[in-house]
């Protein structure tokens, strides 16, 4: 959780003056924790920092009224947690822009910088240890978030659109949504999503970044199947395949048919999601989310989901 400089980029871009809400510190028991933000702009708001008074106070003068301010959610706001939240609000418009940019840290406050965070910064600057937001002698300090995750998602069918729905909002995704026609896709797609109608998908496979997670959920076993062979050529951090336990014995079986090795095929998860959950489109969409995140929190491709071989699917 951080600074995010490219959402709050993407907001001034499409309403012009903007604020940002950021919990900077808190006391007791709380909605949300230190580092949850949200934006303001005339007329809407994105994010959240828990509780729907304490939003409410907020969003309605966070464009009038920034700097620090403590709210005590049970004597000002009548909410039941009973703690205490101090937040720090800030308005920016395109010209605050180019004096964010680079910076690992951003940290401000009244008067001198104090010494003490002035060693964070330059911990963060020197050694890359970003500081966990925090206000410290009146000053808040926040990294700056680290760049997105790419997930590619293959497919704009019922469980597609669902999967976007869930993964969209998430902060630490950067989600490229794909298919074979502009109108595989719904009227009104998620905000922040990249959507790519691509005639020829298996082309579209090699512009994605190395290091994207791909969900595979097209209508047709035989594109999905391409797209394995298409993945496995171009390299992938991580990729999950919808199906059953007979679809991946016989993707396994084609695959090794064009070439690739057990290695190389065990490196495709299928099937995706949590079986338990059961094979509604918004469930298979909850157990997906999970797997990515759990992937993302642990930094361990290997233990995304279950590979073609693993005898536990």
């Amino acid at each position: 959780m951080g600074f995010d400089l490219i959402e709050l980029t993407a907001a001034i871009a499409r309403h012009g003056r903007v604020a940002r809400v950021v919990v900077a510190a808190v006391a007791g028991s709380t909605p949300r924790e230190v580092g949850a933000a949200m934006l303001v702009w005339e007329g809407g708001q994105s994010g959240t920092i828990g509780g729907g008074a304490l939003e409410y106070a907020a969003a309605r003068e966070a464009l009038s009224r920034p700097g620090a301010r403590r709210y005590p959610l049970g004597p000002d706001l009548g909410q039941c947690c009973g703690g205490a939240v101090t937040l720090w609000t800030e308005v920016f418009t395109a010209a605050d822009l180019p004096a964010l940019q680079g910076l690992p840290v951003i940290a401000r406050g009244p008067g001198n910088m104090p010494l003490a965070v002035r060693r964070l910064v330059e911990r963060a600057r020197g050694q890359g240890i970003g500081p966990v937001p925090q206000l410290l002698q009146g000053w808040f300090v926040e990294p700056v978030t680290a760049p997105r995750v790419p997930v590619w998602l293959w497919g704009a069918g019922h469980v597609g659109r669902a999967i976007a729905a869930v993964l969209a909002p998430l902060p630490d995704l950067a989600l490229t949504w794909v298919d074979t026609a502009p109108d595989r896709f719904p009227a009104t797609c998620p905000d922040g999503v990249t959507v790519l109608p691509a005639a020829d998908c298996v082309l579209a496979a090699g512009h994605a970044p190395a290091e994207a997670r791909h969900l595979i959920v097209t209508y047709s076993h035989a594109l999905d199947l391409m797209l394995c062979d298409a993945l496995l050529r171009h390299g992938f951090a991580w990729a999950g395949l919808i199906g059953s336990e007979t679809k991946r014995a016989r993707f396994a079986s084609r695959l090794r048919a064009m070439g690739h090795s057990e290695a190389q095929i065990g490196r495709i998860c299928c099937p995706i999601g949590q079986k338990s959950l059961g094979k509604h489109p918004q469930a298979i969409a909850i157990g997906v989310a999970a797997q990515i995140l759990d992937g993302i929190i642990n930094r361990d491709c290997a233990g995304w989901g279950t590979s073609f071989y693993s005898s536990t699917a």
